[in-house]
């Protein structure tokens, strides 16, 4: 290479940092490839499972990295507010930006524990205000324009960030819910189509997420975050900005979402001594979660059509919950059982 073309590249890469990133390493997504629903849902979470954690100080120096601003590298963008901020900025105080789980850490419990608690791709620099009139409320259209955030709306149980991480949002909670599927003591999160899911483990609103998905798709900002995170730090990827049509390969379209629907399950005997029935009219790709009154989750499985059997003879008396969730349709309801 000569001295001019030389000077030419450091140029491009100076006035374009983004150029050269975006890189997917070859072959990552191979174990994906011909697959849909819940057997791409497997696929993807055990190409990215088991990803370096780090403590949740660190994701002080791994946030001023992977949302620094481009325009002003000593500065990050915050996520519902789309300012630019010192990195230095940071911490508890009005005028602070912070650590906003994008997923929201009490749905789960996961609170600030590695891994789920610190994975930096569901965490974003948040205005601390901003951040706090967020909450943990799920995601949906509608409200009232939220105070220091322009073009971000809330009402009682639900927020709605601005037109430009719409789509951002709606990856990270996706993300979420294939990286975490209850192994190794990890919570086990579900998208579903409803809001007020607090403290249950799981996010709304499904079928506002799928759509926010298609509205908004990947840009230069989100690919490089992407590939901050993997190549510096957790050495994982969320799939939905590489591929965002994995999303709809999953969940479906927004048009496929039946709202306010009833289950096609039957539970019986309640009381149950030995073997508890599950009967389902069709086979609508569902799981079932069983936990006790204090929500440790006892087991998990996928249900057949027709006549499923769970066997509770080893578990002691009292009250326990069943979880039905359509992993298709993105709907759930729970079930009391009395055990015997």
């Amino acid at each position: 290479m000569n001295k001019g073309t030389f000077l030419f590249v450091i140029t491009l890469a100076l006035l374009f940092p983004f150029i050269g990133m975006a890189q997917i390493p070859s072959g990552y997504y191979d174990p994906a490839a011909g697959k849909t629903g819940s057997a791409l849902k497997a696929a993807l979470h055990n190409i990215i499972k088991d990803h370096t954690a780090y403590s949740y100080g660190d994701l002080w120096d791994i946030l001023s990295d992977s949302d620094e601003d481009p325009s002003h590298p000593s500065n990050v963008i915050l996520i519902y507010s789309g300012i630019s901020r010192s990195k230095s900025l940071h911490g508890g105080n009005q005028g602070d930006w912070n650590r906003e789980h994008v997923w929201a850490k009490s749905h789960g419990g996961f609170g600030t524990s590695m891994p789920a608690g610190t994975d930096a791709h569901h965490i974003r620099p948040a205005d601390v205000q901003v951040n706090s009139l967020r909450g943990h409320l799920d995601f949906d259209n509608g409200g009232s324009p939220v105070p220091g955030a322009p073009g971000c709306y809330k009402d009682d149980n639900s927020f709605e960030p601005r037109d430009a991480v719409k789509g951002d949002v709606a990856r990270m909670i996706f993300y979420m819910a294939v990286r975490y599927e209850g192994g190794g003591g990890e919570p086990d999160l579900e998208v579903v189509d409803r809001v007020n899911t607090y403290p249950d483990p799981e996010h709304g609103k499904l079928s506002t997420l799928l759509q926010w998905n298609a509205q908004d798709p990947p840009d230069d900002f989100e690919r490089n975050r992407n590939d901050v995170i993997y190549y510096d730090y957790q050495h994982n990827r969320n799939p939905f900005i590489d591929h965002p049509e994995y999303v709809s390969m999953i969940w479906g379209d927004p048009s496929d979402i039946k709202h306010n629907p009833e289950l096609n399950i039957s539970v019986y005997p309640n009381p149950v001594s030995s073997s508890l029935k599950i009967e389902c009219d069709d086979n609508n790709n569902y799981i079932y979660r069983l936990f006790t009154t204090t929500g440790t989750q006892i087991e998990k499985n996928y249900l057949d059509e027709g006549t499923n059997t769970v066997d509770v003879s080893g578990l002691n008396s009292g009250l326990y919950f069943l979880q039905i969730v359509s992993n298709r349709e993105g709907y759930s309801h729970t079930y009391k059982i009395v055990k015997n």
